[in-house]
């Protein structure tokens, strides 16, 4: 079945002038197993911006139809793509629409032909599809055209579809273990499959052992599709008995050699961590923590490696199990085999472990991990959802680590693979100094917390207290201080328990549910953009926000590729907040962790960056600190940026929840005790940290942290419940002092105007060397001006006037032939010099050359095969190796890609000219050759090498549009 451009566009109701149907790439058709499939997204089709419309018709024709476009100025011809795939077997064939004559230009004959074609789909389909016209200037000749064709149209507002969920079907929820001896020197292995039986997740859970790390004391790879972990546990043999805190050390590195990359560092190692690996390791440690024997005091390292990572799903919940796993099958006494999922909610529907495509049209990012009989952490970021959304959401991820831990706890359990548990080495209580520290020191305690006083008071009586316990039974126990500690320690929790359950008074004399007394000061700092001044109780952050162009964004290099950061927070927890002298310097894990939270709270709340152009960087300086001192920053953070200026969809306030048990070693039952706004001496003592953040309509981001084995669904909804008043409360507190954004952006902040120009246009702008564009800058009194490689112009300045003539200037610079200094007085000079051709031999079409590279971009490398004049006087000839021709597999990041090669040179073939005359090259084409030579000289035994997959050819269409996109960019 043959489709044509005209008939897509048809469909979709797109009047597309010739210039957009010329350069429609050519169609692909394929099919897929399950039904229609719909994404898209869209805005006006106004000069100077970008839209892009997918529509689909439901019915006997499971037919998908994908058309983006991108139109940069008036007049330039726009790109365009267009995609029909066949899901199932057609009911009726589609009637082809013939495609419109290259010379149709005008309004009419592109509206004739939409038309057509609606009335031909309307009667093969018998249904009527909705369209939209979205209008495109005739590129006809200036001195034909009428005052009417003239005329700009509104453009006609095209209604988005949404992004259609597709989830594959897939096995039921099963495991099997499998032994053999294909280890190293026929040594045994045992290999562990689950399926976890979620639609969308076909990929099972390979977990096996004995093959890589034998030396460890527990080491596995977890393969999921073509993303391979690798991670060990570690520990000493000999336990450290001066200490009285669990040895655990996490160290999560993502390769860069497994997306096929290399680090851009000067070295080219992988350097420190980043600050997602961080993360990482945070979120693997919070869940094993607290289930590791109490008394084991082993130094313990759990190391885990992205070995291969196939950019389909986030590795953070593989990491978590497949470091919960190692440390399950080694002599590491934990006491439950641990899991983690992801979850997400697309359209109303929850999904387990989505894709990274999938994630992006998420309302939700959920992070937990657990055993089979409760949660111990979760983590992640929202959209506003309820509460009620929100515990839906934990109890179906929960079902998935139901599935992983049963599987994990059989395949610890077989013959050679789990280890027996160290419980040998254990510091273990002393019989009855408990029972002897409770019958001394409780009536004590007791008094202790009925005091209610300040931090500083409480902190002074405990301190005495403390030593006192000591004293009192070192006679007695010289050689066990730590144990006389611990029972101690133990006793001020159990009391603290005991007040809040039997009185509903907490130590410092709040109510469960009452949060600290807040103070609020806005616009405190005179230069600064935005600026507040947070305190809740004992807890004070100083919160600042900081506005700027796009070359202030954040730019983190990840397995991924370059991430550009629009927006970020920073956190700083200097000791002197607590009262203590410290190391200052780079931030600590618990800063990046902390800073994070914050950021993932007030990020839902930010403007899009089409709304608001700016780089926003908040930054929150802790001042004081006796708990939550992360929230604070999001509630100063909030008000920060409202006071810069920034739209914001709502304030967003956050608050720390907190459990006490009467047994810190059990699941949470219905006696635990939840207390809102949680002290530093609460944390210390109790039993979990959740905090949670959001407006008033839902949640935006949560975290929860717990020292018992475990918190069931309802306790968690309880803490949720009640988490949601005490952010009321915060919400109405920061209201009174600013109930919104400033309606004007403060003097201080610079302005920013972006427009578009023709891509081939660049190099006047930015002229020879930089030149123009400094000169500019210069006159104009601009702070910066970013040039982008599709034409789009970003210009900041405090000036608007100043800055609307510079936009003058560069318009009118564009159109006239000459151009050059003078802030808009005009006067030649300065503009781009016509550059020299080449002279020399033409390249010969099917030749290798080996050519030097001269210029590195997204979309391909330009190399030089042929050199030019010894002078200089003439360039070398050079052509495009788009990033489609750099390898036989597929190149994610081609900057990236070339700086691994470490080269300056590339092989290439020239395989001839695109239509406007510039030369393309393909190094995929050599490799391809010389991998056919060696199975030519390998006498074809290699049965291998009819199963590869042929890797997608460009077609000559494509290649044009791309030429166009890209032409004049070699000139920079």
């Amino acid at each position: 079945m043959r489709f044509s451009s005209v008939a897509a566009s048809a469909f979709l109701g797109l009047a597309l002038t010739s210039n957009n149907i010329n350069n429609v790439n050519a169609f692909s058709v394929g099919s897929q197993s399950r039904g229609l499939r719909v994404r898209s997204s869209g805005s006006s089709g106004s000069v100077g911006q970008q839209f892009s419309y997918s529509a689909a018709i439901e019915g006997n024709k499971k037919i998908r139809y994908i058309v983006s476009s991108t139109r940069l100025f008036e007049g330039q011809e726009a790109e365009s793509e267009a995609e029909i795939e066949t899901v199932g077997e057609t009911a009726e064939e589609t009637k082809e629409v013939e495609a419109a004559e290259a010379e149709s230009e005008t309004e009419a004959e592109a509206e004739e032909v939409k038309a057509e074609a609606a009335a031909e789909e309307t009667e093969s389909e018998s249904k009527e599809v909705e369209t939209a016209e979205v209008k495109a200037d005739a590129e006809t000749d200036a001195e034909t055209k009428t005052d009417e064709e003239e005329k700009k149209e509104e453009p006609v507002e095209v209604e988005e579809v949404k992004y259609v969920l597709e989830l594959c079907e897939v096995p039921p929820a099963s495991h099997s273990i499998e032994q053999s001896n294909n280890g190293p020197a026929n040594g045994p292995t045992t290999t562990l499959t689950i399926n976890l039986g979620y639609p969308g997740h076909p990929e099972p859970l390979v977990i096996e052992t004995g093959v890589i790390g034998r030396q460890a004391a527990g080491a596995i790879t977890l393969t999921r599709g073509e993303t391979v972990l690798y991670t060990t546990a570690a520990r000493d043999n000999s336990p450290k008995e001066t200490i009285d805190f669990l040895p655990l050390s996490v160290e999560h590195q993502e390769r860069f050699s497994s997306a096929g990359l290399t680090s851009g560092s000067y070295n080219r190692r992988d350097g420190r961590p980043s600050e997602h690996e961080v993360l990482t390791c945070r979120l693997i440690d919070r869940p094993l923590r607290p289930l590791i024997a109490d008394g084991w005091r082993h130094e313990t390292q759990l190391l885990n490696w992205v070995l291969s990572y196939d950019g389909l799903r986030s590795c953070d919940p593989l990491a978590i199990t497949a470091a919960a796993t190692a440390l399950w099958i080694s002599d590491v006494p934990l006491s439950k085999p641990v899991a983690a999922a992801n979850v997400g909610l697309i359209d109303g529907t929850l999904v387990l472990n989505p894709t990274n495509e999938q994630m992006e049209h998420s309302t939700l990012n959920l992070t937990l991990a657990g055993t089979k009989d409760a949660v111990l952490m979760i983590e992640g970021a929202a959209d506003f959802l309820t509460e009620e959304v929100m515990i839906e959401a934990l109890t179906f991820g929960h079902e998935a680590i139901k599935t992983i831990c049963v599987a994990v706890e059989e395949f610890g359990s077989m013959e050679g693979v789990g280890k027996e548990k160290n419980y040998s080495t254990l510091v273990k209580p002393l019989d009855g100094l408990q029972e002897e520290v409770n019958e001394v020191l409780g009536d004590k305690v007791e008094a202790l917390w009925n005091e209610e006083g300040r931090k500083e008071d409480l902190s002074s009586s405990m301190s005495a207290l403390s030593k006192e316990a000591w004293s009192t039974f070192e006679e007695k126990y010289p050689d066990s201080k730590n144990a006389v500690m611990k029972c101690y320690k133990s006793l001020l929790s159990k009391k603290m328990y005991q007040k809040a359950k039997n009185t509903g008074i907490r130590c410092d004399g709040r109510k469960l549910d009452e949060v600290r007394a807040i103070d609020i000061a806005t616009t405190m700092l005179p230069k600064v953009h935005g600026s507040a001044l947070f305190t809740r109780g004992e807890t004070q952050a100083i919160a600042t926000a900081t506005l700027g162009d796009s070359g202030m964004k954040q730019k983190i290099d990840t397995v991924d590729g370059l991430n550009n950061k629009r927006f970020y927070l920073q956190y700083t927890f200097p000791p002197s907040c607590v009262g203590e002298t410290g190391r200052v310097g780079m931030p600590g894990r618990r800063e990046v962790g902390h800073g994070n939270l914050a950021e993932r709270a007030l990020s839902a709340t930010l403007p899009s960056e089409d709304e608001f152009p700016y780089t926003i960087r908040v930054e929150s300086l802790i001042t004081e600190s006796n708990g939550s001192s992360s929230m604070a920053s999001v509630c100063g953070g909030s008000l920060a940026l409202m006071d810069a200026g920034v739209p914001v969809k709502a304030p967003v306030a956050g608050i720390a929840m907190g459990m006490l048990l009467d047994d810190v070693n059990s699941v949470s039952d219905d006696d635990a005790v939840i207390i809102s706004d949680l002290l530093g001496t609460e944390d210390g003592l109790g039993t979990m940290d959740f905090k949670v953040a959001g407006d008033r309509r839902g949640i935006t981001t949560f975290q929860m942290d717990i020292k018992c084995e475990g918190l069931t669904i309802k306790t968690m909804e309880r803490a949720l419940q009640q988490a949601k008043e005490g952010r009321m409360h915060i919400l109405d507190k920061m209201e009174e002092v600013l109930a919104g954004p400033r309606e004007e952006l403060p003097p201080t902040i610079p302005r920013i105007n972006t427009f578009m120009i023709p891509a081939d246009s660049i190099g006047k702008v930015i002229g020879p060397g930089g030149k123009q564009i400094r000169a500019v800058i210069e006159d104009f009194e601009l702070i910066n001006m970013n040039v982008e490689e599709d034409g789009k112009i970003q210009i900041t300045s405090l000036d608007t006037k100043k800055m609307k003539k510079a936009e003058s200037f560069i318009m009118e610079l564009i159109t006239k032939a000459g151009g050059g200094r003078g802030g808009g007085r005009g006067g030649g000079g300065g503009g781009r010099e016509p550059r020299p051709a080449y002279v020399g031999p033409d390249a010969v079409e099917g030749q290798v050359y080996k050519g030097k590279i001269t210029g590195i971009h997204q979309f391909g490398v330009f190399v030089e095969i042929l050199p030019g004049a010894e002078d200089g006087s003439t360039p070398g000839l050079e052509g495009l190796c788009h990033v489609s021709e750099l390898h036989y597999e597929r190149v994610r990041n081609c900057e990236g890609f070339i700086k691994s090669m470490g080269v300056e040179e590339l092989e290439v073939k020239y395989i001839g000219k695109n239509a406007k005359g510039q030369l393309q090259l393909s190094r995929k084409a050599v490799q391809e050759d010389r991998r056919n030579r060696g199975r030519k000289s390998s006498g074809g035994l290699n049965k291998n090498s009819e199963e590869e997959k042929k890797q997608p050819e460009m077609s000559k269409k494509e290649s044009d549009v791309i030429a166009q996109a890209i032409e004049g960019i070699s000139n920079l």
